[in-house]
């Protein structure tokens, strides 16, 4: 099956927008995982030919992009839970992080969001205790960030092999 003009743009803007997601959601900016969903939605939604292979794909796609999400906030939640650091330790280190974020572009974001968790943990906890709570914190909030990860790669290993099966060729 050749690929028509149409055909090869719409599998590189959804290429793109699967990598550009993939990145995403290392760099806090981006919506990663919603971006590479939405990537696999507009190839299976405007692609050419193989529309059954394209839906299907993009059905393995939600399913994982979904899990994903629901394990990226049960898992690091019972490690905070466990670790007993409290919702406002939590809200001050995501209220921190937001500022930190325009303060500092990019950066600002983990340095703020780790500020607020240590100083709401060192006024309750005391300046000893306070640190080992906060990576604590920080570690749950990294587990996420690889929990996410590793499903938007998933979802981009799904497309690549639906683009594959739906009988993609070079232009």
């Amino acid at each position: 099956m050749g690929l028509t003009d149409s055909g090869w743009v719409i599998n590189l803007i959804a290429g793109l927008a699967i990598a550009v997601g993939v990145v995403g959601v290392v760099v806090p900016v981006l919506p990663g995982l919603l971006l590479s969903w939405g990537g696999v939605l507009l190839w299976a939604a405007l692609g050419e030919g193989s529309g059954a292979v394209r839906w299907l794909t993009f059905g393995v796609a939600t399913a994982v992009a979904l899990l994903g999400t629901l394990i990226k906030y049960m898992a690091p939640g019972r490690r905070l839970k466990n670790a007993g650091v409290p919702n406002s330790a939590l809200l001050a280190g995501g209220l921190l992080g937001v500022i930190g974020f325009f303060v500092v572009p990019v950066i600002g974001l983990p340095l703020g969001f780790v500020l607020g968790i240590y100083l709401v943990e060192r006024m309750r906890l005391g300046p000893g205790r306070a640190w080992p709570s906060t990576k604590g914190a920080v570690a749950a909030a990294g587990l996420a960030l690889l929990i996410e990860f590793t499903a938007a790669l998933a979802v981009a290993v799904i497309w690549v092999f639906g683009l594959l099966w739906s009988g993609w060729q070079l232009p």
